[in-house]
């Protein structure tokens, strides 16, 4: 078998490493709250849209 070693490159250099950004105390309590609603919302949804269907089927009759 051949191995050319004449295109050989040497591996990357390593990033140089920025940080990771990081949240405002403003953006923090958003964040929190928006995951708060979306929380709430994932257990209230489904018992409303229920409740929505069942009063529309009803309203049918």
């Amino acid at each position: 078998m051949f191995l050319d070693l004449q295109n050989y490159t040497p591996p990357p250099e390593p990033r140089q490493d920025r940080g990771t950004p990081k949240l405002t105390p403003r953006q923090q309590k958003t964040l929190i709250t928006l995951i708060g609603i979306n929380l709430f919302l994932l257990f209230i949804a489904p018992i409303g849209g229920a409740t929505i269907i069942s009063a529309l089927i009803e309203l049918m009759r």
